[in-house]
């Protein structure tokens, strides 16, 4: 089972990347952009994701994705790290909101995180 210790390992991995508490809860930044944080008793963690996307992965696996009543107009989705696979899914979903927030130089200097390509 993934933990917030497996969250802040593999965000802390990725570059450019900085712990920073806000809203009495570990954020994680890239470059200055939040894009995952661990609210409530760490047993969750809310990540960027676009909106349509968002919508599928609830109607997907509603047991694992959920909005929080609060992000319901943003582009966050909340993750029960109970319900995560492994380690493998807990980097893709964290990379994928890395990829959302890193600036371009990032992008272009870490292709291997770029944009995942289509089919």
């Amino acid at each position: 089972m993934q933990d917030a210790d497996d969250v802040r390992r593999i965000c802390l991995s990725l570059p450019d990347t900085v712990e920073k508490i806000a809203w009495s809860m570990p954020t994680f930044r890239v470059a200055g952009k939040m894009f995952v944080t661990l609210p409530e008793e760490e047993t969750s963690m809310a990540v960027r994701c676009p909106k349509t996307e968002r919508d599928e992965l609830v109607l997907a696996e509603p047991e694992k994705f959920w909005v929080a009543a609060h992000e319901a107009g943003s582009a966050w989705v909340r993750v029960r790290l109970a319900a995560v696979e492994d380690a493998d899914e807990l980097r893709d979903i964290l990379a994928d909101s890395w990829r959302q927030a890193a600036p371009t130089r990032l992008l272009d200097s870490y292709p291997e995180l770029g944009v995942v390509a289509d089919g």
